[in-house]
This record gives structure tokens, sequence and C-alpha cells, in this order.
């Protein structure tokens, strides 16, 4: 099959990128033709752009002139002659398409999280029960290689019976989700949502286990959001020079995040309460079998405290990694043998969105079953929306499973 007719909807920066990288890396005659999004107009200009960079830009037009723009995903699923679809949209607009695409049989792909609440997630799951649509869920920490090769040591017995997991995300980026439109609840419903929905996937691939219980907790207000004035921006501010989160002193602490004009981290518009992203959050998880395990985010840390990663052990081993060190470490617990090994390269989401698209490809041209269905999406929604309960409850919390009457 040749010339992968793809249909967006929501054509974000997020989808954009996978679509001008990744999946064009696997499949280079893939085109987007038609298109569903509110801003004709600029994302025109983001298609051409995108085409001119890499050398196709016509004479007397552009190449997103061969789009065709739609009102809504049935009418182009109806006219457009696609052959995949892809979902960009905001969070809280992913269900919604998705169960309009499972009334089709288009290979899907859908990014995370593919629910925003119980309602979503359990009409989400009642329109894929015996739906032919397949699906391919934005997962790629659980597709990337040096997850695989873990999930290959625990397999061939490196730790026995895999009995206990520690995992944590210090996200060295984590300003974004308050001077951006992660800030905004109604779209993202918090962190656990937005961040952990990819780790709670991985960690639940690597034990091979659903999660059944969840006990969390969130810190909120310590450090981003505040009183500051609505629609504040740095331009506009008198505390520029003392604030560490003003550009020119981003620039001159090299402490990441924009350095660009941008909207406050401690204004009103950042929210309060359980309305507020919790600055750290973490969760206690149990696994079917009653093994268990634990995660931590925490969206303050900066330059070299980045870090990403699990260890996973049991009685004969242990096997951990980080992402950011591109290691993975396996330590043999009755025998005098560590074994460090080093991943090479530098790619999108520690290589994972590179095999996202081989996924997706596959699925397209030959229907191959994909790593990241349908199913991983909800379960790792429903295990969330656990947390997130959890935390605001102060107890433990039951986790649906996908398939539960």
């Amino acid at each position: 099959m040749s010339g992968i007719r793809l249909g967006v909807v929501g054509y974000g920066g997020r989808i954009s990128g996978m679509i001008q990288g990744v999946f064009r890396e696997i499949a280079a005659d893939l085109q987007v033709t038609a298109i569903v999004d509110p801003d004709e107009a600029g994302v025109r200009a983001r298609l051409d752009a995108a085409a001119a960079g890499r050398g196709w830009a016509r004479d007397g037009g552009g190449v997103a002139d061969d789009v065709v723009f739609h009102r809504d995903v049935d009418a182009m699923i109806k006219d457009g002659h696609l052959d995949a679809l892809a979902v960009g949209t905001r969070c809280n607009f992913h269900t919604p398409i998705a169960v309009r695409a499972a009334q089709h049989s288009l290979p899907l792909f859908l990014e995370k999280p593919v629910a925003v609440d119980m309602k979503q997630a359990k009409a989400l799951e009642t329109a894929f029960e015996g739906s032919s649509c397949k699906a391919v869920v934005s997962f790629p920490l659980r597709v990337s290689p040096l997850c695989e090769l873990a999930r290959q040591y625990i397999e061939e017995g490196a730790v026995g019976d895999p009995v206990h997991v520690a995992a944590t995300n210090y996200v060295p980026y984590g300003t974004v989700y308050w001077e951006a439109a992660y800030r905004d609840y109604d779209v993202t419903h918090g962190l656990f949502l937005q961040k952990a929905t990819h780790d709670f996937d991985y960690l639940m691939y690597l034990m091979g286990q659903p999660i059944v219980r969840v006990a969390a907790t969130a810190t909120r207000g310590h450090i981003y959001g505040g009183d500051k004035p609505a629609g504040l921006r740095c331009s506009a501010c008198d505390e520029v020079g003392e604030c560490l989160e003003s550009p020119q002193n981003r620039r001159h602490n090299s402490s990441g995040g924009s350095t660009a004009d941008h909207l406050c981290l401690f204004s009103v518009d950042c929210g309060e309460g359980h309305r507020l992203n919790e600055d750290a959050s973490s969760a206690l998880l149990e696994f079917a079998d009653g093994s268990h395990g634990m995660y931590t985010q925490v969206f303050f840390a900066r330059r070299d405290a980045g870090t990403r990663g699990a260890n996973v052990s049991g009685y004969l081993g242990s096997v951990s990694f980080d992402w950011y060190t591109d290691e993975l470490k396996r330590v043999r617990h009755h025998a005098p043998f560590s074994a460090v090994e080093k991943a090479s390269g530098v790619a999108s989401h520690f290589g994972g969105d590179l095999e996202l698209a081989r996924d997706f490809v596959a699925l397209v041209e030959n229907g191959a079953a994909p790593r990241t269905p349908i199913e991983t999406g909800i379960q790792s929604v429903y295990a969330c929306l656990a947390a997130k309960q959890s935390a605001e409850k102060g107890r433990f919390v039951d986790v649906r499973l996908v398939g539960q009457v």
C-alpha cells in the first residue's frame, strides 16, 4: 500500500510533530488530505511552513491547498476517502471524537488521555465493544526501547516474580502546566490524567498486572498558582527583576521554560483547590496479584534534577532504568554480578514515538495489532481517575477494570 491518506481532527502541535516527523519517517508518502479544526487559517499556514521546510512548496500555491477542511468528523469520514484517522484535539475532546470514530473501521491514532472523567471513559469503552475500529493510543513510554528491554528481562526471569516497583517522574519542564493551556482544568482535569496516564500504563506493562487499588496524595499551591491578576504576563509585571520565572532570569539561570513573554505562573488563572494543578503528587499502587508499588511526579524540578523511570524488584533481582540517562541496570540478588546497559541515540519520547509510528503504519497497511490498543488507554484512565479521587477523598479507591460490569 502506498500514499496513506490521513484525516486529522485537531491539527495541534503534538499531532503535527508526529506527522511531520516519525509518521513520515516510516511512511514517506503519507499525506494529510482532510482536517477538522476551527483554526483553518492557522493550520494552513502551519502546513505550508512545514512543507516549505521539506522542499515541497509549489509555484502559485501552497501545499495546504490540497487539504480539504470539513465541518465535523462525520462529514470528513463520509467524504474524505481516508485510509486512517488521527486525533490531536484538546484532551476533553478525545473521547467524543473517538466515540464517533468507533462507528467506522478506519485505523485510529488517538492522543492521551483518551478520556478525562468516568462518564467519558465508560462511554469510550462501550463505543469500542464490538467495534471494527482499531486504535493506536499515544503511549510512547510503553513501547520505548528501554522499557521494552526492561520488560524482556523481567519476562526472562531476571527478578523472579515481580513483587514491587518504585517509579519517579521529576519533570524539568513542568512550568508548562501553569503558563500554557495545560493549566486549564476543564481541558486537562489535573496532572494524574495529563502526565501519570503514561506512567501508570508502562508500570502495568512491566508488572504484567492491572492496577486494582490506589491511595494517592497531592500538594497544590505551595509553589505555583496564587493571587496575581488574571491575564498577567511578564511584560506587564513590575516583579520581573526578582521573579525566578521571568524570561530574563530563566535565561540567566539556564533554568528552562519559555524565555519569551509568557503568562504568570502565580496568577488566579491557574485555578484553586482541586482545580489547580499539583506541584507534586504521589500514588501507592496495588496490582491484581497483590504486588504493589509507588509512583511520584514532581513538577518543579529543573535542569539535571529531571529523571523518569522505575525499579522493578523480586526475590531474584532488580531491573531499573532511567530514560533521562538512557541506562538500564540489572542486579542479581544471589550472585556477585550486576550489569549496566546504555542506550544510544536521541529520539522523541525516548524513541517511543518512532515505535508508535511503526505500529500505526503497520495497522493501516497490514491490519497489524498495535501494542497500545484502546483498552490500554481506557485502563490507564481508570487508574488515573482512582488516583485523582483518592487524593481528593483521602482514602484508598478501587480501580475500575476494562470489561467490568
